[in-house]
């Protein structure tokens, strides 16, 4: 890349719909809404649904959809084409990945991973070991432990490449290596790092690697996951969920289940139309933009914001990596009062988000902030925190979503 292009501008906020006065710093939660969506939405609902009906299928291309999508993530992760899948929750995917890579290694029972994973993925893990009933342990540690664990014993190295709270990140090709030094599968959890900073899943030689959309890829409140499975394994892959749309010939309506080549056999269910039109759609706006150009953009915002807050709010205390280099698209900082402190944030106009017991958690999303948003940003922090504006009764008062 040259330095034009590495110094150019990746914000592309007029492509979003977002509030007036609000600077939104929680698209590590959930991203914002691009404008070509409700349009297109519309003229799927009225031209394809409502026109076509059941036709649509074929019609307006809806079956193929979890694939092709699956081809658009795979080049925002440094994927081969043709090894990505879309489709139900994260949840689900954990499940799949994790479920095929233990049948890899049969005579292995530990999976391992990180106090600071996702609980989902724990919890995934944990039901699956319940239900197989075969002596599986889930071993939960530090993360700075986790290098020294992986030996022998352990079937399925299991991380978040980005952690949730902190925003740590692990190094890939490292963690990887190690596992496969010892003879050990590894999965990744890209919901903190797909669409947020520079990935290569295919130089890390991982096995599976799993992520939802609807972060910093902007695909709306309960946008369908991804799967990756290696190229060289795919048709090797037993899916454990084995569903109708992941069979060979699905309308074929055998009563013996068939997986279908390649990718496609990762499918279970019948894909979420409206949701999978709007990811696609909310996509294109990653048209000639790199991830090396939104990690550079992302690291010039979240330093500027690191800065800005420490000179005037030393109440807060920075638990993110300090080093760009170490930590993904989000900062962190621990304060006693985190939850009502974020709730008077928003109340003034700067959204961020709270994760238990005391953390305060910001995004940066280089398509839709620029440095005026965190200028902004931090002076609102500076005026929240030292004013005590977060202490009043109703910003204490705990929402079901925080």
């Amino acid at each position: 890349m040259n330095t034009s292009q590495s110094n150019r501008s990746v914000c592309r906020k007029d492509l979003f719909l977002l509030p007036e006065n609000t600077v939104y710093l929680d698209g590590n939660s959930l991203g914002a809404l691009p404008k070509a969506v409700p349009e297109r939405l519309n003229e799927m609902l009225k031209a394809e649904w409502g026109q076509e009906l059941i036709g649509g299928w074929n019609v307006a291309g809806w079956m193929a959809q979890p694939a092709r999508i699956g081809n658009l993530v795979a080049q925002l992760i440094g994927a081969p084409e043709d090894s990505v899948v879309m489709g139900d929750t994260l949840s689900i995917k954990v499940y799949q990945a994790l479920a095929a890579a233990i049948e890899m290694r049969p005579a292995r029972k530990v999976i391992l991973s990180d106090s600071g994973n996702f609980p989902t993925d724990l919890y995934m893990a944990q039901g699956l070991i319940d239900s197989l009933k075969q002596g599986h342990q889930l071993k939960v540690l530090p993360s700075d432990q986790i290098p020294d664990a992986i030996d022998d014993n352990v079937a399925v190295v299991m991380l978040t490449q980005v952690d949730y709270k902190t925003g740590k990140k692990y190094d890939m090709r490292t963690i990887t290596s190690l596992a496969h030094d010892a003879g050990a599968v590894m999965i990744w959890d890209l919901a903190h790092s797909a669409g947020a900073i520079h990935v290569d899943i295919a130089a890390s030689q991982c096995e599976f690697a799993v992520g939802c959309s609807y972060k910093y890829l902007n695909g709306g409140p309960g946008a369908p996951a991804f799967i990756y499975v290696r190229p060289d394994l795919i048709d090797s892959i037993k899916p454990a969920l084995s569903g109708w749309l992941g069979h060979e010939a699905p309308f074929a309506f055998d009563l013996t289940y068939r997986p279908s080549p390649g990718i496609e056999r990762m499918r279970v269910g019948t894909p979420s139309v409206l949701q999978m039109t709007s990811l696609e759609t909310a996509l294109q706006v990653w048209d000639g933009i790199t991830m090396h150009e939104i990690q550079q953009a992302s690291t010039e915002l979240s330093e500027l914001f690191i800065l800005g807050v420490e000179q005037s709010c030393p109440q807060l205390t920075l638990i993110s990596p300090r080093d760009a280099s170490l930590r993904g698209s989000q900062v962190s900082f621990s304060f006693e009062h985190g939850y009502a402190a974020i709730q008077a944030l928003i109340a003034h106009g700067v959204v961020g988000d709270f994760r238990a017991p005391n953390v305060m958690r910001f995004g940066f999303t280089p398509l839709y902030i620029n440095k005026a948003d965190i200028d902004l940003a931090v002076l609102t922090i500076v005026e929240v925190i030292n004013n005590h504006l977060w202490d009043k009764p109703e910003y204490k008062l705990a929402n079901r979503v925080t």
